[in-house]
Formats: C-alpha cells, sequence, structure tokens
C-alpha cells in the first residue's frame, strides 16, 4: 500500500477551477476532477495551523481543549501508527510552526522528515542582513516577522530557490526512489499560498497584477472600510493569491505527471488538502482566526483518489472534515480504528456518500460553530470576560515562547477524561484576545444562503441549533469551563 499526501496551507476553495471560479489558472487543479473524488461539503475543525494539524494526527476536535500547541504525550497520532505498523513514513515540509514551541512535536511522529526554511516569519536569515522595506501600504503586516519575511527574501530570488518548490522537488525525488517500493506513506507540505504573497513575476504577470511597490501583499487581520480605495485593495489582494495558486498549481502539476507516467493511479492514494481558506475581502474582512468562522474560512477543498474505486471522478455531497483524514489512512492501511471524532471516507464512499449529520469547528476561545447541512450557527461567548476559558494540556506552550508565568502559577493538575487518554492533565486558565460577544450568536441558512449574506434572527431556529450544539458538545466531553463561556450551562452553579 502506498500513500501520497500533497497539502496547501490557506487553499481556498472558492479559487479553484473545480469549485467554480473561472477566472484562476489552475489547470492542473483542474486534472483533479478527472482523477479524485471531489468533496463538495468538506469543512476544517480547528483553526488555525497547528490545531487543524492536530487534528490531522489525532481525529480529534483540538479547540474545544486547547489553543495553538504541539501534540500532547497522551495524543496517538496515525502517522506515529503507521511508523509503528512497519509502514514507512516521510514527511517534507516548509511549514516553519512545525520547529517553533507551538509546534515541535510534530515532525517526530513520522519515520524521518526534511524541511526547507523561510516562509512567512521563519526565524533564519539574521534580520540585520533585511534590506530596506519600501511597500508602506497600511494594511500590510507590520513588526519583526514583516523584518523578518525581507531577510529570507535575500535567499529566495527565484523561483528553484523557493522554499515550498524545493518541497515538491524532494518529493519527487522521494517518489522516483521509491515508488516501485511498498509501505509507504509521504507527505509533501507546501506553506504556500499561506500568506505574505510572494510570487515569481512570470505568475503575477498572468493577472496583471499591480507594480506599485506600495501594493497590498501581507494583510492585517481587520475589518475593512466600505470605500473604493478598500475595494481597489481587495482586487489587488486577490490577484496576488490568484498568481501563488497559479504556482502552487503548476508544481502540483509535476507531481500529476509522475503519477501519470509511473501509473501510480492503480495503486497509489493521493490526498490533496489543506488546512483553511482565508478572507480576501468578503464581509469586509481580511484574513481569519478574528472574524466570525465565515464559509471562505472553513468550507475547504479536499480531493481523494482511491486505487480501483468507482468514485474517482465523482463529487462527494456528504459532510466531511479534516478530523477524518487519520481513520481514513488506518483504513486503507489496514490499521485497527483508534477512538476519534471522525471516520473514515473509505467507508463513506461505500455508502451513497453518507457524512456527518453535523460538524463543529472553532477556534480556542472564539466562536463554537455547528454546520447542520442546512444551517451555520456561530455561538459567541455568552461574557464580555469571555470566561471561563481554560486549557487542558501537558504542554504549556503558546505558538513561541511559554504559556504566562501567571497562567501556570494557577494551574491545577486534574483527572483527564476521553481527550486525554484518561491522562491527568494540567487544567491553565487562560485570556483571549477574541471577541465573540460584542458581535453575538450569528445564524446563516448556508444551504440556500452560502455566500453567508443574510444572518437570520429567527429565535426558534437559534434555540434549536444551540441544542444541537450542546449535544454535541456533550457527546465529546467537552470542558464545562466552555459550556458555561458559552453560557449553555450556568457559569454561576
Amino acid at each position: 500500500m502506498k500513500a501520497i499526501m500533497v497539502m496547501f496551507d490557506t487553499l481556498s476553495k472558492k479559487f479553484l477551477p473545480n469549485y467554480g471560479n473561472d477566472w484562476v489558472n489552475a489547470p492542473n487543479f483542474d486534472r483533479l476532477r478527472e482523477k479524485c473524488a471531489t468533496f463538495d461539503n468538506f469543512y476544517g475543525g480547528s483553526m488555525p495551523c497547528m490545531p487543524a494539524r492536530r487534528e490531522l494526527h489525532t481525529g480529534k476536535y483540538n479547540f474545544l481543549h486547547r489553543s495553538w500547541g504541539p501534540l500532547e504525550p497522551f495524543d496517538q497520532s496515525v502517522f506515529e501508527d503507521l511508523d509503528k505498523q512497519g509502514i514507512y513514513t516521510h514527511l517534507i515540509t516548509d511549514h516553519s510552526h512545525y520547529f517553533e514551541d507551538g509546534g515541535a512535536t510534530y515532525h517526530n511522529r513520522y519515520s524521518s522528515w526534511e524541511s526547507f526554511r523561510g516562509q512567512e516569519g521563519d526565524r533564519w536569515i539574521p534580520r540585520l542582513e533585511a534590506p530596506e522595506d519600501t511597500n508602506q501600504h497600511p494594511l500590510n503586516k507590520q513588526g519583526l516577522s514583516r523584518l523578518q519575511h525581507m531577510a529570507n527574501r535575500t535567499k529566495m530570488t527565484c523561483e528553484n530557490e523557493m522554499s515550498s518548490v524545493k518541497v515538491i522537488d524532494r518529493g519527487l525525488d522521494f517518489l522516483i526512489k521509491n515508488h516501485e517500493k511498498d509501505n509507504w506513506f509521504l507527505q509533501m507540505e507546501c506553506f504556500d499560498p499561506h500568506e505574505p504573497f510572494y510570487v515569481p513575476e512570470k505568475y503575477r504577470a498572468l493577472y496583471d497584477c499591480t507594480d506599485d511597490e506600495n501594493h497590498l501583499f501581507w494583510p492585517v487581520y481587520t475589518q475593512l472600510d466600505d470605500n473604493e480605495a478598500a475595494k481597489k485593495d481587495v482586487q489587488t489582494l486577490q490577484k496576488e493569491y490568484a498568481a501563488l495558486i497559479s504556482m502552487c498549481d503548476h508544481h502540483l502539476g509535476r507531481v500529476l505527471d509522475f503519477m501519470d507516467r509511473q501509473n501510480m493511479w492503480e495503486d497509489t492514494l493521493l490526498i490533496v488538502n489543506t488546512d483553511h481558506g482565508f478572507l480576501l475581502g468578503e464581509h469586509a474582512w481580511l484574513g481569519k482566526n478574528n472574524a466570525p468562522m465565515y464559509e471562505e474560512i472553513v468550507h475547504i477543498p479536499y480531493f481523494m483518489h482511491v486505487p480501483q474505486s468507482n468514485w474517482n471522478g465523482e463529487r462527494i455531497q456528504g459532510l466531511a472534515q479534516t478530523i477524518d483524514i487519520p481513520a481514513t489512512i488506518r483504513d486503507y492501511f489496514g490499521l485497527e480504528e483508534k477512538d476519534s471524532d471522525g471516520r473514515s471516507l473509505l467507508k463513506g464512499l461505500g455508502q451513497s456518500n453518507q457524512g456527518h449529520e453535523s460538524v463543529l469547528f472553532g477556534i480556542n476561545g472564539g466562536y463554537v460553530n455547528i454546520y447542520d447541512g442546512k444551517y451555520t450557527y456561530m455561538k459567541a461567548s455568552a461574557y464580555s470576560d469571555n470566561a471561563p476559558l481554560v486549557n487542558y494540556t501537558l504542554m504549556p506552550t503558546n505558538m513561541r515562547g511559554f504559556f504566562a508565568t501567571e497562567e501556570l502559577q494557577q494551574a491545577e493538575l486534574i483527572q483527564g477524561g476521553r481527550f486525554t487518554e484518561n491522562m491527568q492533565v494540567l487544567k491553565i486558565h487562560k485570556q483571549n484576545q477574541i471577541d465573540s460577544f460584542s458581535k453575538g450568536d450569528l445564524l446563516f441558512d448556508t444551504a440556500s444562503d452560502p455566500e453567508q449574506k443574510n444572518c437570520l434572527s429567527d429565535p426558534s431556529i437559534k434555540a434549536e441549533m444551540a441544542e444541537k450544539l450542546k449535544e454535541r458538545l456533550t457527546e465529546l466531553e467537552a470542558p464545562l469551563e466552555e459550556m458555561m463561556r458559552l453560557g449553555l450551562i450556568d457559569r454561576e452553579g
């Protein structure tokens, strides 16, 4: 058994021709519609990058118990389990968050791994060597990571030097040497098209991107004003993003070409996926995390080729999520099932597109969301102080650095539950800057209003969806503090 995962970060569904886009140049993504099952209702779960990857390893929702963080000692990684069963697993990535305090336990779960430096704010090239940054657009990200990016760019002056291209290069090298062997899993993970949208000129030329040096290419996560300048910025930004997708598409095509030449479609599972999307002006927002989790962020593309399956070339309508991928990989390689919140998509393919009755998604301390195939209900914090907000962990690290001293001083060692494999864990009270309280609960009929332009106010539907959410959280053994924060149970009781 062989399997390839080609994973991109921040790949927006609405920018791909497979999902109706008619202006982004992505012919190799379009090739997937014939070779793969295309999932029309695939959702992310925990936001953003590392929480999504924890789900990719464990098949369990992360955001209810934990903010951004590493794999925990009690987590059961599908890739480590493959390795233990004699299935060789190899990770090639340029995702620098794997190697920071809040992610440094993921790559070691694979049999071997290789990384390339330079994406985003990767602390790589000394910042003392950064050239002058003359772009003065007010909506571009500022600060240390921006300065780091400028330093890193001194080592990525052409396409072949870009780290995501090197990921594909080394992935193809792995396939050349090992495609005739059996029992392996290869994960090629490209940080592109994540911001900043740093793109070779030949791809920018496809969209007549601006030559104004003060253009928007690395948006801060913020709400936009409703004016002509903002609309122009959105158009500029979407072109830059599309150019980066076209670069990703070109290098995805190299993988597909190799599979064609070696007829790997006959015996190799292929997954093409992402962690989340991005708001590029929709709903008057830029970015992710701070905004409500609209469709553009969480309704994501997913493609899967299963050797000898009649579903290749078909469109799958059932609700599916990232939490389903580990169970799918276990099923494909014949490993025993593990307790998880997901289920094998291979079984779903064999049951007339049957998916989940509902899916959850969110970010720790923000909205907690449920979608049942018709309504999307975004449950806000019931309190302006967003409390109680706790993390259950044995690894008290943020993206960079450790939890604050005052947080650790109040930590309690408690008996865990299903999520922690019944291992004792620290309960740590956290402060969170995401404000859902002031916006309040949001409700959309997403089935008939997929762009979520019309927020509903029907109290009976809200009450029904709130009860569905409470039932799902209870089934998942979500922390009582989370139920209190959302007002689903009395926090004074």
